[in-house]
């Protein structure tokens, strides 16, 4: 798998830098997709020193989306082929921020940034196929819901439902992807990675304000945590699987919400309305 490529985003802490790690060492070429330069010199010693080959940092803030569209125009003009691409980054914020666009950060972030980089990137990834599309959501999308007319969240706006809303959002999303992508030759899959002890707690934090729960030494390890992201990424098994949700490796049922096709269709019609995507 020495010519393979895998691109991470998130890739400089937690789940994104233990994926980085076992891509690398899997042999993939690891394009590492950062925003803070000093973490990212580190994550990239961390992984070069298992891959024992280079790894590409990009510099990309996800909450500005012309940076996402600038991320997926350098990367098709450098790389010839592209065999995974893994979004992972994610933001959880108690107060309503807003996105350089103008646009709520957590669902700039952890939906719409995903939509734009995969479509700057489907020829590429079409190109190389089979390829595959693995997005990282969370059992908090069983929280959510769509506010179709307000997925900025303008009017009532709260911390954990906008995080779950975005989750759940990854899996309508990797859905509808998934339709799209029929007979390309790239899939597109999904997964709760655990509840995982990350440095900002991102992954776990808002599950464990809605349960009530500050302790921590019962969470996952960022490596563990990685597990079903990188299966998914790799396992020879899992070549034609798409459109699924996983957790701990195994296929898992998401909540009714994310199974709905035409929720599905609307929020990438909207997503492509919001960020000048064609649909």
């Amino acid at each position: 798998m020495g010519d393979r490529v895998a691109l991470v985003t998130g890739g400089s802490s937690g789940i994104g830098l233990a994926t980085c790690e076992a891509l690398g060492r899997a042999g993939y070429k690891v394009v590492m997709v950062c925003r803070d330069r000093i973490k990212a010199e580190v994550a990239q010693a961390i992984v070069e020193r298992v891959a024992n080959h280079p790894v590409d940092v990009r510099f990309c803030d996800l909450g500005d989306l012309e940076q996402v569209r600038a991320l997926g125009r350098d990367v098709c003009a450098d790389y010839d082929r592209l065999d995974v691409l893994v979004n992972n980054a994610g933001v959880w914020s108690d107060a309503r921020v807003e996105s350089a666009d103008g646009l709520e950060l957590t669902l700039a972030v952890n939906h719409l940034a995903p939509f734009v980089l995969t479509n700057a990137l489907r020829e590429l990834l079409e190109a190389s196929a089979p390829a595959r599309v693995v997005t990282v959501s969370s059992l908090m999308h069983r929280f959510g819901w769509m506010h179709f007319k307000d997925l900025n969240l303008k009017r009532r706006y709260n911390g954990v439902f906008a995080y779950a809303q975005s989750k759940l959002a990854n899996i309508l999303f990797t859905r509808e992807l998934s339709r799209r992508l029929e007979r390309t030759g790239v899939t597109a899959n999904c997964l709760h990675p655990g509840l995982v002890d990350t440095n900002l707690g991102k992954d776990t934090s808002p599950l464990l304000t809605l349960a009530g729960m500050p302790v921590r030494w019962f969470l996952l390890s960022p490596a563990k945590g990685a597990r079903t992201t990188v299966h998914l990424a790799t396992a020879p098994e899992l070549e034609r699987a798409t459109g699924l949700y996983f957790a701990n490796s195994r296929l898992g049922r998401p909540s009714s919400a994310a199974l709905r096709p035409e929720d599905a269709r609307r929020l990438w019609d909207l997503s492509a309305e919001m960020t000048g995507v064609r649909s």
